[in-house]
């Protein structure tokens, strides 16, 4: 009987590739749950970006609203979430980066990640505003919605605006880029007014899990950089709340 010699390397191509799709069979990440994941963490624009307000940023003082809010209880559920993520919330969104990569391989997270973020980028004008987190029953009955069937939680990525004292005031669902560092960005939407907010002034108050990829809920007040961005192309409406038909 003939028996036809395999080379190794065609022979080493067609396991690899056998290898692959039942590891994607059964580590079922898809682009949509990447996309997802990398809403809710900060993100970068880079290590020597600099804030230019001719690409529409805007400075904007933060603090955590104390006359608001029980600092203590926030704080124990913080050190609790703190505690569970090993005790440094940075190594463990590295850690989950990780194992993201390691089960779809390094080529395949590249080009899902490359197309996370089309369709959403800042823009806009420079205005000086002040931002702060709001939480509990603050976050019910977002006036952005007449109806009142949708409300954004403390895991949503949303803010609400006061009515007055903005020069340009960012309207209701309009998404907003906002920067601690060039490399602790977020986006949020526009769902809310802030009726407890300083009467007059610029403010922006954000959830909780948006103020707290900017920084510690316990660091007060701090200054940031925020813009007008626009519409991502997927959509999660636990983060955002309901799409709005054109």
């Amino acid at each position: 009987m003939f028996h036809k010699r395999i080379d190794q390397p065609v022979l080493l191509g067609v396991l690899f590739f056998f290898a692959f799709h039942v590891s994607a069979a059964t580590n079922p990440i898809t682009s949509n749950t990447i996309s997802r994941s990398k809403y809710m963490r900060a993100h970068s624009l880079g290590e020597n970006y600099s804030f230019d307000p001719r690409d529409g940023w805007q400075t904007v003082n933060t603090t955590n609203l104390e006359y608001k809010y029980r600092r203590n209880a926030d704080f124990t559920e913080l050190s609790l979430e703190h505690e569970k993520e090993g005790g440094n919330v940075g190594n463990g969104r590295d850690k989950k980066n990780k194992q993201i990569e390691s089960k779809l391989g390094l080529g395949s997270l590249g080009g899902v990640i490359a197309n996370v973020w089309a369709g959403l980028k800042g823009i806009g004008k420079s205005e000086a505003a002040t931002i702060t987190w709001y939480t509990g029953h603050d976050l019910k009955n977002p006036s952005c919605w007449a109806n009142g069937n949708w409300a954004p939680t403390d895991q949503s990525f949303a803010c609400a605006l006061t009515l007055e004292g903005w020069h340009d005031r960012p309207q209701c669902f309009k998404f907003l880029e906002l920067c601690n560092t060039p490399k602790k960005c977020v986006f949020v939407r526009v769902v809310d007014s802030c009726a407890g907010c300083a009467a007059g002034s610029r403010h922006v108050d954000l959830t909780k899990a948006a103020f707290k990829q900017l920084a510690d809920l316990e660091q007060g007040k701090l200054t940031v950089q925020f813009r007008v961005a626009t519409e991502p192309t997927g959509w999660f409406e636990d983060l955002w709340g309901p799409k709005q038909k054109h």
